[in-house]
């Protein structure tokens, strides 16, 4: 380790990556030659007093220490390590840009950010498909000027009716079952993109691959190489430009980690924040 120091305040994305591979070097660190995954249930570390960081200069991102006495900027920084940069990788994927119309289909953390993202990139009219008003409103204030409820068919018809018939020209699939990603890819606008994000449930994908070649319709996404956008995202972060702090709804220690899994599993939180 040769950029870092004892004491330093860093943020640290899902993945370690050795950022010299030449994955890395062409931004796909979650593809690193070296790298593996350590912040997530099931997988090395993550969730202890302390964890080791394998290829700690490529991996960690140096914060200002300053930060450390703000404790929403920090919730907000933290934001950094997956959601945030998870729901930017689902908007650019879309191809959301200054004007398009962007419709995310899942009100999970990560479609809730990348509403977020969405509106960061200049989208002119982004569409919300959520059931949990709680989670609806966090949409809105991050930037969402519709809300959906609907699903399946019905919400194809109420998406379709709010943009002239023609869907949207960037869709964020931020679930992973088949039928979002049948809603996702229905909802699209002709030529439109599909930001797909959502880890696969089960064994069907919703993709059909007559449908898109017939539409021009594009699906790109997967593991979000979070690293590789921490240092376009941070300055938003650290002015208060991009806050997505919001999304942490609960708090609990190390001891109340199950607690936590289990809030979230059973839907009565959206995301939870672990301090020691």
């Amino acid at each position: 380790m040769t950029t870092l120091r004892r004491g330093d305040l860093v943020v640290a994305p899902f993945m370690w990556s050795d950022g010299v591979c030449d994955h890395c070097r062409e931004g796909l660190t979650t593809s690193c030659e070296h790298g593996g995954f350590w912040g997530s249930v099931g997988y090395d570390g993550g969730q202890g007093e302390a964890v080791r960081v394998p290829f700690a200069d490529g991996t960690l991102v140096q914060l200002p220490k300053e930060v450390a006495s703000d404790d929403h900027l920090l919730s907000s920084l933290l934001t950094l390590s997956d959601v945030l940069g998870t729901g930017h990788h689902a908007a650019l994927g879309a191809g959301a840009r200054p004007g398009a119309t962007v419709a995310v289909v899942g009100d999970g953390a990560v479609g809730l950010c990348a509403v977020l993202a969405a509106k960061r990139l200049g989208a002119e009219r982004i569409i919300a498909l959520g059931r949990h008003q709680d989670r609806t409103d966090i949409a809105r204030r991050f930037g969402a000027t519709d809300v959906v409820a609907e699903r399946g068919d019905a919400a194809v018809e109420a998406v379709r009716e709010l943009t002239r018939g023609q869907g949207a020209h960037a869709v964020v699939e931020a679930v992973g079952t088949e039928q979002s990603m049948r809603t996702a890819i229905n909802i699209a606008r002709d030529g439109g993109a599909v930001g797909w994000v959502g880890v696969p449930h089960g064994s069907g994908t919703g993709v059909d691959l007559g449908v898109m070649f017939d539409r021009n319709i594009a699906l790109r996404g997967g593991v979000a190489p979070v690293r590789a956008y921490i240092p376009e995202l941070l300055p938003d972060v650290l002015d208060g430009t991009v806050d997505a702090s919001p999304v942490f709804d609960m708090t609990v220690d190390l001891d109340g980690v199950p607690d936590g899994y289990k809030a979230m599993d059973e839907r009565t939180a959206l995301k939870v924040l672990v301090t020691n």
